[in-house]
């Protein structure tokens, strides 16, 4: 009878989550997310209710599959790997009908192909080495050291003060200080080794005796029985048929020598008296650190300190051949070539060879001596010449893929370190992190300090202020929120819905009660989000070139990744100015404007239009404004060559038309929009315009009288022939044609399933 009441329990729960994606409303806006994190709360509190949670789990998946309610099938897939990870005394039956379940879903289009193949290489390890899911999850986020499993992750929070208020920002530093507190080193080591035991020898694991005898561990006991644990799991999951019963005869050893072989007998016989309810394992949160935004150049010197601890060890051949060296966050940049220390000769090296030669190869005795001129080259290889994308694969506009993170960028050197940039704020807050994104990457081209060993994940949660009364464009501040909400469903109930509550948290007042237990809710949906949030969706960066009615002043050149907004300035050219006005161009409201532009077809065919209007404004977004642009041609399918030409903006124009009547003369205005990769305005009469990038009033541009809009090409394609000393006729060919086709640079925003068409 309790167990059916549980899982009605359960059942009610998991129904709430279904209903809150079926109703995207704003009446239950106040509780969405919520259902999600108590049904996770109720199998953390009692972990005896995990395996008919992941029972039912997979029902609603089953009965989702053959009904083809696809909108269903990531959260609750999501849900169920959540649930797995933290769980143990999961049989293995139902191992095996969640990876059976996961292959079947190989058959279905992206994402859900894509979500259930990174699910299934997850669960085919876990079926056999139960706990290997929770322990690489833990010793990853703690940086908890050892020599197997050398992986490191950290959360980056980034909170600008301008954006957003003292009281969130303390509210949100008072819940990551109480979780760091809980989480020390020891009490780590202890979660990883109770939950490896407990995972993979079930009831036969007296869990009460184990936690009391780990407690009591002194901390140099806890680091060897850390150690064996994580030495006999990995050693299982790397080999290529693992066995389950050889993986429980180890551990049972393990735990024989913890517990003594009469408690260990007692427990696996259950000879021993009425047993206490197994005590919860937490999964700690993972490390997190809080930052107020600053500047551009605070993300670069973040990422350094990161890397610093493990970079000062020891590096291998090929990250000293990167010069890897020199990871002061101050030091100015050098170029690629460094002086030589000898006198100036060295040995030439071979044509087209990808990598020098070995010191004693006989290649290396049959070749000349050259003059070098103190200047010692490296050889790059072509393949690293110009890495397509730092985040993962090369992806077309707004398109979803997979995160490379622990790919090889070089042989022999895997990215053993993954920061999770995670910020909040607005469209602004954004389009700030596009600019630091974008100096990253171009500093990156002139010295590889932080690519070949850091996989850099980036994550987005909306924060806007409180509503007001006659706060109406508040809603304008939210749009690529919005866009992802619209994109992953998954998202919008999870993420976009927690910003009321991260403002009904900072509202309340702060407690005197030291012992008063902090409402972790903010913090595990932060969690819940890094964690599981794996699948990137990419956004173009556009570049403008602005010129300005000052002759004596250069040009200058920005980014923006959601919006660049026209307006015309009351102030007119001097009688010199950059434009004269025609004779006899009617008066009236606005400025006569100069466009060329080329149209965006689905035929891939360039057509250029040039055109003059009268116009009060424009405004040029980068993001969709409704749902049939995200579903429809404001991103290329995967087929459309290349990929620049629809990579489109949205332009709206304020057209002044002038009609006349018996009355006199009159002016009204119409909204014409269209579509483009590129575009080109220019002021024909005396009127200036001001630029607004992304909404933000630190980045505005007065006085100007032409402007140049593009998309913004990786920083390291115009440097990629200089550093390619050996290359032959055909490399050099392919290099050419990559040179006047520029990748275009792509910022990715993780996201639970990225588009779910």
């Amino acid at each position: 009878m309790e167990n059916s009441e549980v899982e009605l329990d359960l059942q009610r729960s998991v129904q709430a989550v279904l209903r809150d994606l079926k109703a995207q409303t704003s009446a239950l806006q106040s509780n969405q997310g919520m259902w999600r994190w108590s049904l996770h709360k109720k199998v953390e509190r009692d972990p005896g209710k995990s395996p008919a949670l992941v029972r039912i789990l997979l029902r609603e998946l089953e009965k989702a599959e053959s009904e083809d309610l696809r909108h269903v099938i990531i959260p609750l897939l999501h849900t169920l790997m959540y649930v797995l990870t933290k769980a143990t005394g999961i049989t293995e039956e139902l191992y095996r009908r969640t990876y059976t379940f996961c292959m079947r879903l190989l058959t279905l289009p992206t994402p859900y192909c894509t979500v259930a193949l990174e699910c299934a290489i997850r669960l085919k390890t876990e079926t056999v080495v139960p706990g290997t899911l929770y322990q690489r999850m833990v010793i990853a986020e703690q940086s908890l050291r050892n020599e197997l499993y050398p992986y490191q992750e950290r959360v980056l929070l980034f909170v600008d003060p301008e954006l957003v208020s003292a009281s969130v920002c303390s509210a949100l530093l008072l819940e990551i200080e109480a979780a760091q507190v809980q989480r020390t080193p020891e009490a780590c080591m202890r979660h990883v080794v109770s939950h490896a035991l407990q995972a993979a020898l079930g009831e036969a694991c007296h869990a009460g005796a184990l936690h009391r005898k780990l407690q009591a561990s002194s901390r140099r006991t806890l680091e060897h029985y850390f150690h064996a644990v994580v030495a006999a799991v990995e050693q299982m999951a790397n080999e290529a048929s693992p066995s389950r019963v050889g993986h429980l005869e180890r551990l049972e050893e393990i735990y024989c020598s913890l517990l003594g072989p009469a408690a260990a007998t007692r427990g696996r016989y259950g000879s021993d008296p009425v047993q206490d309810p197994p005590p919860s394992i937490p999964l700690p949160s993972p490390y997190i650190t809080f930052h107020l935004w600053t500047g551009e150049e605070q993300l670069w010197k973040e990422l350094v300190l990161f890397l610093r601890p493990r970079s000062q060890l020891c590096l291998s051949a090929d990250l000293e051949g990167l010069d890897l060296q020199g990871l002061q966050p101050d030091q100015e940049l050098v170029r690629v070539s460094v002086l030589s220390t000898d006198s100036g000769i060295e040995r030439d090296f071979l044509s087209g060879a990808d990598e020098p030669p070995a010191p004693s190869s006989p290649e290396l005795e049959r070749a000349g001596l050259q003059r070098k001129g103190g200047i010692k080259k490296r050889a790059w290889p072509p393949d690293f010449l110009m890495p397509g994308s730092w985040d993962g694969p090369p992806g077309l506009h707004r398109r979803t893929g997979r995160p490379s993170g622990d790919g090889e960028l070089l042989p022999g050197v895997s990215r053993l370190h993954t920061a999770r940039v995670l910020v909040l704020g607005d469209d602004r807050m954004l389009g700030r992190l596009a600019r630091a994104y974008h100096r990253l990457r171009k500093r990156e081209t002139q010295k590889f300090c932080l690519t070949p060993r850091l996989s850099l994940q980036l994550y987005y949660i909306p924060v806007l202020a409180p509503e007001e009364p006659f706060a109406s464009r508040q809603p304008e501040l939210g749009e690529l929120a919005a866009f992802l909400g619209r994109a992953d469903p998954w998202y919008e109930s999870t993420v976009n819905t927690l910003w009321p509550a991260i403002h009904k948290l900072a509202e309340r007042p702060p407690s005197l009660d030291a012992s008063r237990t902090v409402d972790p809710f903010i913090l595990d949906v932060i969690t819940y989000y890094v964690r599981m949030g794996t699948q990137p969706i990419y956004f173009q960066i556009y570049t403008v070139k602005i010129f300005f009615s000052d002759l004596s002043q250069d040009p200058t050149e920005d980014i923006f990744l959601t919006e660049l907004k026209v307006k015309i300035q009351d102030s007119k050219f001097p009688k010199d100015g950059f434009s004269p006005r025609r004779k006899g161009m009617a008066e009236g409201p606005g400025a006569e404007l100069s466009l060329c532009y080329q149209k965006a077809l689905l035929s891939h065919r360039p057509r250029e239009v040039s055109l003059s209007l009268r116009a009060t404004g424009l405004v040029l977004k980068a993001i969709p404004a409704s749902d049939t642009e995200v579903s429809g041609s404001s991103y290329c399918p995967p087929s459309a060559a290349p990929v620049t030409d629809h990579m489109c903006l949205n332009v709206s124009v304020t057209e002044v038309v002038k009609s006349s009547n018996l009355a006199g003369r009159s002016f009204s205005t119409v909204t014409n929009t269209f579509r483009t990769a590129n575009i080109q305005i220019q002021s024909q009469d005396q009127r200036l315009l001001t630029l607004s990038l992304d909404k933000d009033n630190r980045r505005t541009f007065r006085d100007v009288v032409r402007f140049e809009v593009a998309p913004c090409p990786e920083p390291c394609s115009g440097a990629q022939k200089s550093k390619a000393p050996c290359l032959n006729s055909q490399g050099q060919k392919q290099m050419e044609m990559t040179k006047a086709k520029p990748k275009p640079l792509l910022m990715p925003i993780n996201t639970f399933s990225g588009i779910v068409q």
